[in-house]
């Protein structure tokens, strides 16, 4: 069986990638795609247990250290059990978030270095990158306004951070759009979903047809 597509989405707070996705996913399925739609950290049981470790916000003293290396941890379990058997399978595997919110949040945000994440990182992936990366760009201020107004929205330990601290990783975001320009294509995640899901669709469709 043919191997399966690898897509990827990232954004700072607030860009509206999961809402986002549902709607790319289904929109993916009417084109006749078999579409599998996960998270990171997430998307299995141990690594659900990761996450609320991480995002528990009464855990203010967890070092950043330990916080990329939790997060290295859930997605070697997600991409074994999870990731890695539906491309085998040929199914369009459609994750929100991956390595970049790492190398962004932790690396740069976090001050740990963006090469340094990346090695911790090569251990736990291997060779396992994204097709594609859709970056849903939003500045900090409009994101957090966002996720202010969205009541049912989950409140974790990374909302709580400063403006300073949301200001870096954004700045983190262009740093690797320069790197991987190829592989990270920028969604105006200011406009409306509607557009910003037939924007992504748009970049998809060429990824798809190579």
């Amino acid at each position: 069986m043919s191997k399966g597509l690898f897509i990827t989405l990232e954004g700072p707070e607030g860009a509206g990638k999961t809402t986002a996705a549902v709607e790319i996913k289904r929109e993916l399925e009417t084109l006749g795609f078999d579409v599998m739609m996960t998270r990171e950290p997430g998307g299995i049981k141990i690594a659900e247990k990761i996450r609320e470790v991480i995002l528990d916000p009464t855990h203010t003293e967890m070092d950043s250290r330990t916080e990329a290396l939790l997060y290295a941890a859930a997605r070697r379990q997600h991409l074994a059990e999870k990731v890695e058997p539906a491309l085998k399978e040929g199914r369009v595997v459609l994750c929100d978030r991956f390595i970049d919110s790492s190398l962004a949040y932790q690396g740069h945000a976090r001050g740990l270095g963006i090469d340094e994440v990346w090695s911790i990182n090569q251990f736990a992936i291997g060779s396992m990158m994204p097709d594609c990366t859709l970056y849903f760009d939003i500045t900090p201020l409009e994101g957090l306004k966002r996720i202010e107004q969205n009541l049912g929205r989950e409140v974790n330990r990374l909302d709580l951070e400063g403006m300073a601290f949301h200001d870096k990783v954004y700045e983190g975001y262009q740093i690797l759009q320069e790197r991987f320009p190829e592989r990270m294509q920028r969604i105006d995640a200011s406009q409306s979903l509607e557009k910003v899901t037939a924007d992504s669709i748009k970049v998809l469709s060429a990824v798809l047809r190579k």
